[in-house]
């Protein structure tokens, strides 16, 4: 059993994470809690999330469109909300937060072909096709945001994989974005979507 942490209880060498966290979210999120017990777990996850939000040259919608299909394809019931919410106070096309909570396509092409390559990078383990990065240099994207593409990969390995293996519960805030994976709802008997 995981335990969520607070300034009073967490490794000293947690203490300045969390108060990062309470200044970035103005609470303590769960999964950060979670993740104070491992000091260099929460450290590399903050980094590699802070580089890839502040550094990467993806504009704030590519980087969301990476978060999410890594939260779909991992499965991740606790990140797919807080990224849903976020996107919908940014004001991002509803069209494509849907698309990506359900695994379906998005009809723009460019952002259609990062989310499929992302998705490729993560059920091939990197080894993406031929033909896939062709398409992703074809619409726009560089060798550049490839390798960038990667840092956010790595930071929602750490916050899925922490989501799995912990089950923090959802924050208040994000509850009204609650999120079943399309092939665990009641009913339903399709194959993951392409």
């Amino acid at each position: 059993m995981f335990k969520l942490y607070t300034k009073l209880d967490a490794p000293p060498e947690a203490n300045h994470l969390i108060e990062q966290s309470i200044k970035t979210y103005s609470f303590l999120p769960n999964l950060h809690a979670v993740l104070a017990e491992a000091p260099i777990a929460y450290e590399a996850y903050l980094t590699t999330f802070s580089l890839f939000e502040n550094k990467s040259h993806l504009t704030p919608l590519e980087q969301q469109i990476v978060f999410q299909t890594a939260n779909y394809e991992n499965e991740c019931k606790y990140c797919m909300p807080g990224h849903t919410m976020l996107m919908t106070m940014m004001k991002m096309p509803q069209g494509v937060i849907e698309a990506l909570r359900e695994g379906t396509p998005i009809q723009d092409r460019k952002i259609e072909t990062l989310r499929r390559f992302t998705r490729e990078l993560i059920n091939s383990r990197g080894h993406v096709s031929k033909k896939s990065y062709e398409d992703f240099r074809e619409v726009g994207y560089t060798n550049q945001h490839a390798l960038e593409i990667l840092v956010g990969l790595a930071s929602k390995l750490i916050s899925n994989y922490t989501s799995s293996i912990a089950n923090p519960p959802i924050d208040g805030p994000v509850k009204p974005f609650a999120w079943i994976h399309p092939s665990k709802r009641k009913g339903v008997t399709n194959e993951k979507s392409i």
